[in-house]
Parts: C-alpha cells; sequence; structure tokens
C-alpha cells in the first residue's frame, strides 16, 4: 500500500495539471449570469458559444463579448454592442469582476437609471454607454472611479446636474451630448482631456474660462450657456468706479456719433426722394403704353437654384426625372426640388453638391454632374444596375435625372458627416481610436468589395473614392457615397488611374489613400501623391513609428496591427507591382479585425 502512495500522488498533481480549470470563482460567473439576465437578451441567447452560464467559464468558454487576460485567467473587457438588449444595467452585479478594465453597452436600448454601485468597478478605465435609453441622474459616484479614463454617456435621456470631475485626474475624454443635462458646465482637468462633449443639452451659464482647446461645437446645443466661443456672450461685469476722465471721452463718442446718424439721414433722405422720382416716371410711361406687359411672376417667388434653372431650361423636367420607390422621398416630385431653396455645400472638378430640402420632407442631397459624355439610355442603364446592387454600407440613390446638359443624382442627407471632417474638421468630442478606424477599413472594404463582384461585368467601379465621400449614417455606421458616378478617363494623366489591369484598379489604389490617412491622421492633397510619397520615405528610413497619428499612440494602439495595415495601404499604392484586389485587401482587413478583437489584454488597453 505504501509503494502505491507515490503512483496515486502523481496521477493527481497530473489531475490538478490537466484538467480544466475555473479561471474566476464561482461567485463571479454567477454575478455575470445575474449581469446579462438582467439585461434581457432575448433570442441572442441561441446565438452559438453565446455562453453567460454557470455550466461554463467565461474565459476558456470564450463568452460573447468577453475578453480575458492574455493567460486565460481572469475577465478583462465585457463588450456588447448592437445586440439589442433591453433590460437595465447592474453595476452591483458586473463590479464584481475586480479585474474588469473596460464596459461597453453602445447602441441598444437598455434603460433604468445608473446606480451608485458604478464606483464598485475600481479597475475600470472605458465606460461606453451611448445611444442608449437611460434616464435619471448621473450618479455622483461615477467621479469615484480612480483609474477611468474614457466616459461615453452620449445620446441617453439622462437628467439632472453633472457631477464635478475635476477629482478624476486620469480622465482623458468625457461624451455627454444628446442627453437633457441641466446646470452649469462643471470642472473638468480640461487641459488634460482630448475629447469632449456636452453638445446639445439644457445646460445653463459660462463655459469654462480654461476651455481653450475645444470649440464652440463641444457646447453646442445648449441656448443658455455663454462664452466667448458661443453665440451668446456672457454679461460683463462693469466698474462702478468709472474715473471723470472715462465719462468724458465716452461723451465724447455719443456726440460724434450723433453727427453721423445726422449726416446719413440727410443721405438716406436725398435717395429715397430720387428713388420716388424714378417710379413717378415709370408709372407715367407704363399708363401710356400697352398693358399687355404686366408681369406674369409672383412677388413671393424664390430664386431658383444653379441645378434647377438649368434643368428647367433643358426642358422635359418631369418626364426626365426618376424617382425610386423608397420611404424618403415619400412622393417627392422634380418640381418639389425645384422649389426647395438650394444651398451649396461642396464644388469639385466633377460637379457640385446641393443640400435641399422641400416643404414637409428630409433633407435631400443632390449632385449635379456637368459635361459627362455619356447618353440618357447608357446613364439610365448605368443607375439601374447600381441602384439594383444594394449593400448596408453604400448610401442608396433616392432619384436621378439626367439631360444633355447634365445628370443629377438625389440621395438622403447625411447630418453625421464625412470621414474627411471627422479625421481633419471637429470631431464634436466624437472620438475615433484605432478599435473605430480599422472597423470602418473593414466595412468600407468589405462594402467595396460586393460592388466590384457585384458590377464587374459592367465594369462600374467607384471612380471617385476619396475620405470625403465616406459618410456616417445616424448611428455612426460609414457608407460609401457617389458610387459610379465618376468614369475613369484612360487618358487621364493621372498615373493612379492606369487601365493596364482592370477598371477598378484607381479604386484599389485610392482605398490605399484612405488607410494612409486613417493611419497617419493627415490630410490628403490631390490624388494623394504627396502622403504616399512621404509615407513611402519614412518607411524606407526605418521610422514606421513616426507616420502614424499620434492619437493612436498616444490611445496605446497595437504598433503590431498598425503595421500590418500599413503594410496592406503599401501595396495598395504601390505602382510597380500588381495590385491586390479589393475582395484580397478585404480579407486582409476582416482577419486583422478579428485577432484586434481577440487580442488578450493584461493591462490598460
Amino acid at each position: 500500500m505504501d509503494r502505491m502512495r507515490p503512483v496515486l500522488s502523481g496521477f493527481f498533481v497530473l489531475f490538478l495539471l490537466f484538467s480544466p480549470a475555473k479561471t474566476e470563482d464561482q461567485s463571479v460567473i454567477q454575478a455575470l449570469v445575474v449581469f446579462m439576465e438582467k439585461l434581457n437578451p432575448g433570442s441572442m441567447q441561441t446565438t452559438p458559444n453565446w455562453g453567460w452560464n454557470t455550466s461554463s467559464d467565461p474565459c476558456t468558454s470564450k463568452w460573447a463579448g468577453v475578453t480575458c487576460d492574455k493567460d486565460n485567467e481572469t475577465v478583462k473587457k465585457i463588450v456588447l454592442e448592437k445586440l439589442n438588449l433591453s433590460g437595465t444595467l447592474d453595476f452591483e452585479s458586473v463590479c464584481k469582476v475586480s479585474n474588469l478594465l473596460v464596459l461597453s453597452v453602445n447602441f441598444n436600448s437598455i434603460t433604468g437609471n445608473l446606480q451608485q454601485e458604478v464606483s464598485n468597478c475600481k479597475r475600470l478605465t472605458h465606460l461606453y454607454l451611448s445611444g442608449n435609453q437611460f434616464s435619471g441622474s448621473l450618479p455622483d459616484s461615477i467621479t469615484g472611479l480612480p483609474n477611468v479614463k474614457r466616459i461615453d454617456i452620449s445620446n441617453n435621456g439622462l437628467t439632472g446636474q453633472l457631477p464635478d470631475f475635476s477629482r478624476l485626474t486620469s480622465l482623458l475624454s468625457f461624451l455627454g451630448q444628446n442627453n437633457q443635462f441641466t446646470g452649469p458646465v462643471p470642472r473638468f482637468n480640461y487641459r488634460q482631456l482630448d475629447g469632449f462633449s456636452v453638445a446639445n443639452n439644457d445646460l445653463s451659464g459660462p463655459i469654462p474660462d480654461d476651455t481653450g482647446r475645444f470649440d464652440a461645437n463641444s457646447f453646442a446645443g445648449n441656448p443658455k450657456l455663454c462664452g466667448k466661443e458661443l453665440p451668446v456672450q456672457c454679461p460683463v461685469k462693469e466698474n462702478k468706479k468709472s474715473n471723470f476722465r472715462d465719462v468724458l471721452i465716452y461723451a465724447g463718442f455719443a456726440v460724434l456719433g450723433c453727427m453721423v446718424l445726422v449726416l446719413l439721414a440727410i443721405l438716406v433722405f436725398k435717395k429715397k426722394k430720387k428713388q420716388n422720382d424714378v417710379k413717378t416716371h415709370l408709372s407715367v410711361k407704363a399708363r401710356n403704353g400697352s398693358d399687355s406687359g404686366r408681369s406674369s411672376g409672383s412677388k413671393n417667388s424664390r430664386a431658383r437654384s444653379e441645378f434647377s434653372t438649368t434643368s428647367v431650361e433643358s426642358g422635359g423636367v418631369s418626364s426626365s426625372m426618376v424617382v425610386l420607390s423608397s420611404p424618403v422621398v415619400n412622393g417627392l416630385r422634380f418640381e418639389d426640388l425645384l422649389r426647395a431653396p438650394a444651398e451649396l455645400i461642396g464644388r469639385g472638378k466633377h460637379g457640385s453638391l446641393y443640400k435641399v430640402k422641400p416643404d414637409n420632407g428630409v433633407p435631400l442631397v443632390v449632385k449635379r454632374i456637368k459635361d459627362w459624355k455619356i447618353s440618357r439610355d447608357e446613364f439610365k442603364k448605368r443607375l439601374q444596375k447600381i441602384v439594383e446592387t444594394k449593400h448596408p454600407n453604400v448610401l442608396p440613390v433616392v432619384a436621378y435625372y439626367s439631360s444633355k446638359q447634365e445628370k443629377l443624382l438625389v440621395y438622403e442627407f447625411q447630418q453625421n458627416g464625412s470621414l474627411f471632417r471627422l479625421l481633419h474638421g471637429s470631431q464634436n468630442g466624437q472620438l475615433f481610436g484605432w478599435g473605430s478606424r480599422l472597423s470602418l477599413a473593414s466595412s468600407i472594404a468589405g462594402a467595396l468589395a460586393f460592388m466590384h463582384h457585384e458590377l464587374k461585368s459592367d465594369e462600374i467601379p467607384h471612380g471617385n473614392l476619396k475620405s470625403s465621400n465616406i459618410l456616417f449614417k445616424d448611428d455612426m455606421e460609414p457608407c460609401l457615397s457617389e458610387y459610379g458616378l465618376m468614369p475613369i478617363n484612360p487618358h487621364d494623366p493621372d498615373p493612379t488611374n492606369d487601365q493596364t489591369t482592370t477598371p477598378f484598379k484607381a479604386d484599389v489604389h485610392a482605398f490605399g489613400v484612405i488607410l494612409l490617412e486613417l493611419l497617419t491622421g493627415k490630410p490628403v492633397q490631390d490624388n494623394g501623391s504627396g502622403l504616399s510619397k512621404w509615407v513611402t520615405s519614412i518607411v524606407k528610413e526605418e521610422w514606421t513609428i513616426e507616420v502614424f497619428d499620434k492619437a493612436l499612440i498616444v490611445e496605446g494602439a497595437s504598433e503590431e496591427r498598425m503595421v500590418v495595415l500599413l503594410q496592406v495601404a503599401l501595396r495598395c499604392i504601390n505602382s510597380t507591382s500588381t495590385p491586390p484586389t479589393i475582395a484580397e485587401i478585404s480579407a486582409m482587413i476582416s482577419s486583422l479585425k478579428e485577432e484586434e478583437e481577440r487580442s488578450m489584454t493584461s493591462s490598460d488597453p
């Protein structure tokens, strides 16, 4: 029996080594299950590999939305975005995960108040609650998160006053726009923040004096706020100790002002008298003439927009306007576009862009294309093929018009703007980190690959791919606009339009430039050749890290994965070799995105 003891001990050790171990305490697993039950996942529970039950482990069983550390020992991230969750958020349960760093439930339908227990998540660095239906006030305890860096509570129904965030010394961004907060703008360590917005609330009083880093967009939509960056200026406190000299100076200005007013009145009186004389003369002349010259115009008729005037003069507007079946247009007629005022919002070498809002309708965008040598029938056939090729990340055409002089395309106006504006303009407090940029690249590559595949036989590429033609829908999902409106000219001296392979090669090159734009954060001039040469030269000198946007470096984005995406971009723009197809590019980026999502974080993400 004594001889058997070492053998049994050996078996026991092997059992301990090779048996599946629980990475979290059973009490933590139970708390997570309760947390999910209160979120009311509904049909999501039938998703393969969903997990979230007490009979499995969140790390070794890879529960949906859960990321653990590199050793699969403890939960680090819980990301449950766009899952149609409709319950309540139970901080008391989820904060029992002692090493939780990231909690994101963006873009669901979660209701209820935010609990005071949020402060129990002591190691939390990222809290994302945007795009839900939270109500009530923001608990003061949220300022008790000692390690939090990013807070996004935008696009909810939160009310009450915002607490004092100045004690959060690690906070880098706060997004609270599109809620119903009242009271003053609270104190923050503004000089430390790289992202901030409290736009579209009901805040009042002056904006803090030390917020020079953030423009009016961060505070817009609060009519009771005042400040030098805002339309409403704060009242200046008067100094009651004005001396006699100041009084004399002001009195002198007043006398001088009166003299100027008198002179202006005399000039106006003389001008009006002259106009009356002219009107009398014209009236007498009209009475002596024929009555057939009466004006048929209306005093209240609006001036037509540039595209409307040209289109009308070309004749046959109603018969040439094709309105597609879409709930957006809702019975729109071409005459509605003619009557609606148009605002010029962009002009390029291929045409102009107008924002139009017909009476009782949604805002639309009209793309006006001039001097395109294509027959009406060919244009119609081309548009029909594009319209039939539907993809969720391609902005659909809702109507179009064709004449000899010009072509018009009508789209729904996207109020969240373009990728170009988000990268190089005002971000309105929106974060655009590495994960968001990689996700956008993946979505656009996928959409472009789909369109290329479906329209390959018709040889219809995008033709004008650039960051200003990538727009954001209401949910900030990216979409391609103006697909197929510019035929690639084989005689164009632009080297990116080389037609030696396929008519889609220029799209690949243009997409590579967009990837460089995402990675460097630098705007593109002309066709992007300047940015391409700069990046290539830096990489050649083996200073690759200098290429990347500093915001991504500060964020702590994976340098390894950024380098991989950079290599994909360089393959796209390399004119000395055959570029990959957009389908191959899409597969590469999709794989990179999956790797990013699977990445194990042992420290601050």
